[in-house]
């Protein structure tokens, strides 16, 4: 690494990497929610119901936004095993162990979690979060 390179990164500031990958799976795990309820909203204004249940929270318009920003990190940041890993690790409906994604995807070890990583802190960018 030259010299140049190393004084750049020496100006960004060290990333808990546990931390980020805590922050990033519950989100991930909370936009499973926020995917149905944005739908549910469409599929209540089609029918011309204003509200079906009642409301405890009034967030609506920042959990659509989160759900569309989600959504677009994961289109878009990502690579095509990187978001299978994501999609069948964190968005399934069914708890999935490491082990049996990497082997349906036909990745060693190693690769699934150097991919799995590389995907976390991808998604982590894309929301602003680091």
């Amino acid at each position: 690494m030259s010299a140049q390179v190393q004084e750049q990164l020496s100006f960004l500031q060290p990333v808990n990497e546990r931390e980020v990958r805590k922050a990033v799976v519950k989100e991930l795990k909370s936009y499973k929610a926020l995917r149905v309820a944005v739908q549910n909203k469409r599929e209540q204004e089609e029918k011309g119901i204003e509200q079906l249940f009642p409301r405890l929270q009034l967030s609506e318009t920042q959990n659509e936004l989160k759900a569309k920003q989600i959504e677009r990190a994961l289109e878009y940041s990502l690579d095509e095993v990187e978001r299978q890993i994501i999609e069948e690790k964190y968005l399934s409906t069914s708890r999935v162990k490491d082990i049996n994604v990497y082997l349906d995807l036909g990745l060693t070890k190693d690769q699934f979690y150097t991919k799995k990583k590389e995907a976390i802190m991808q998604i982590a960018t894309a929301l602003g979060m680091i």
